[in-house]
Formats: structure tokens, sequence, C-alpha cells
């Protein structure tokens, strides 16, 4: 190879390798980090409804360690909604 094809090669690849790196990521919004199975996270204490949706789906046993409400600064509390029925 002479000089002046191994310039126009480097400077091929150094191109290309540029458009490669710039290439790359979407637009996704980043996924949250997962939560320990004992705790409670905070999607459950958005709203009185989602923290429903999340206690009955908690398997029921006796033999369970208790959740940590490490990740919760305050439950929900709403001076319009309707209480929720229990049965």
């Amino acid at each position: 190879m002479n000089r002046h094809t191994l310039r126009a090669a480097l400077a091929a690849w150094f191109a290309a390798s540029g458009m490669l790196a710039g290439c790359g990521g979407d637009d996704a919004p980043p996924v949250p980090p997962a939560v320990a199975a004992d705790q409670v996270p905070t999607s459950a204490v958005a709203s009185d409804t989602a923290l429903e949706a999340f206690a009955i789906a908690q398997a029921p046993g006796e033999t369970a360690e208790p959740l940590k409400l490490d990740l919760v600064s305050t439950f929900p509390a709403s001076e319009t909604e309707e209480p929720i029925a229990v049965n």
C-alpha cells in the first residue's frame, strides 16, 4: 500500500467510527431500579387505589417478614375521595 491509500483508508475508518459512535441509545425513559422484595415501593403509595392493589397482591402468610417502609415517606390521604369499601 502506498502512503496515499493508507491515509484514505485510515480517514474512512475514523469517519465510520465517528458516525457509529454517534449512534445508539434511544429516547425511552430510564427503567427504575428494582425494589427489594421486602420493601414497599413508592409506586404503591401514589394513591389509595394503588395502595389497595399492592396490598391485595401480597401473598398471605404468617411466616413472612414484615415489609420495610424505607422508601415510603407518607401514605396517601384524601379529603375528597370516598373510603375504600371493605368486604
